[in-house]
């Protein structure tokens, strides 16, 4: 990293894919705050040079971060998308609920409130496709802040290196237009090159184990198929357990969800399951199996969180305000 890189503080930072992305693109990673506390260790873990808060956010004021790493020149975060999100049955009805009394839905509002008291030169806030139901409330809630003009920015992961599929949005002071790649990643090449389950010397490597009645219904999964579907918001029908089609991009990786292995028929570990958002391998997961796999199915991808990265160091580059 160069002499000068701009500094960079995350808020839900998770365990730290979003910081990886812009770590990767030449940035000072110098604050992660998460109040999960596996995840902030693995923040820890692998952002060492970094401090590292295991707090509430409605907790946290621009001034503590300011006399622990000074003010930062970007604030990135993503606050919860449960109360946006579809595949959550339990969505409150109007968009405006879910923003201004679900308690997991103020976090955004949260989120607003520091970047308002830090004024970076660049903020980015990722969540679900659902949180354009309130655009125009955010559009006052920045304003208010100092931001009169932001964007939302729809990007599609797998457009960009990630071996799954993501479409999320990022709302930001500034126009996120990262170059697309020319191919996707497919499962197989996300996969290769990983030993058995349990080979010494690879993080977060170990297999789930199964049941014989489980292994019976897994073994009778072809590509594509889902072992389970489950009712998300509105009803609709969501699959998990899915046999991964090794000739695509794999679905969306989330903190609920679990895939199959494409040839074996096992679940993959959570090794294999960061490999689907672009991890490099030695980025650490600390915590029980189920909060390993939270931590990865919660991330920004890695390839996408860097893609967005390279274009927020450019525009600082330039000068502009």
């Amino acid at each position: 990293m160069r002499r000068g890189a701009p500094g960079l503080v995350d808020f839900f930072s998770g365990a730290g894919g979003f910081a990886e992305g812009f770590r990767r693109a030449g940035f000072r990673i110098l604050l992660g705050v998460d109040n999960d506390p596996a995840a902030i260790r693995s923040f820890k873990a692998n952002f060492p040079e970094a401090v590292a808060l295991a707090m509430d956010i409605k907790e946290v004021t621009g001034a503590l971060v300011e006399r622990l790493v000074g003010r930062p020149e970007v604030v990135i975060g993503s606050p919860p998308c449960e109360p946006y999100t579809g595949a959550n049955p339990r969505r409150r009805r109007e968009p405006v609920e879910r923003l201004y009394e679900d308690p997991a839905g103020q976090l955004v509002l949260h989120f607003a409130r520091l970047v308002g008291e830090l004024r970076p030169r660049v903020f980015v806030m990722e969540n679900v496709p659902g949180i354009l139901d309130v655009a125009d409330e955010l559009r006052k809630v920045f304003a208010e802040q100092g931001y009169p003009r932001i964007y939302f920015n729809k990007l599609l992961a797998e457009d960009y290196g990630t071996p799954s599929h993501r479409l999320r949005v990022f709302v930001s002071n500034i126009p996120l237009r990262p170059p697309r790649r020319r191919r996707r990643v497919s499962v197989a090449e996300a996969l290769r090159g990983l030993p058995e389950p349990g080979a010494p010397g690879v993080l977060n490597h170990e297999a789930v184990p199964l049941s014989g009645k489980k292994l019976r219904r897994v073994a009778r999964l072809r590509w594509g198929q889902a072992m389970i579907y489950y009712e998300g918001a509105e009803g609709r029908r969501l699959p998990n357990l899915i046999r991964l089609d090794p000739r695509r991009h794999a679905p969306t990786v989330l903190g609920s969800s679990r895939f199959i292995h494409p040839y074996e028929d096992r679940f993959l570990t959570v090794r294999e399951q960061a490999r689907l958002m672009g991890f490099p391998d030695d980025h650490v997961f600390l915590g029980g199996r189920d909060e390993q796999y939270n931590q990865v199915g919660e991330a920004v991808p890695v390839p996408l969180a860097e893609a967005i990265a390279r274009v927020v160091m450019r525009f600082l580059e330039r000068g502009e305000a």
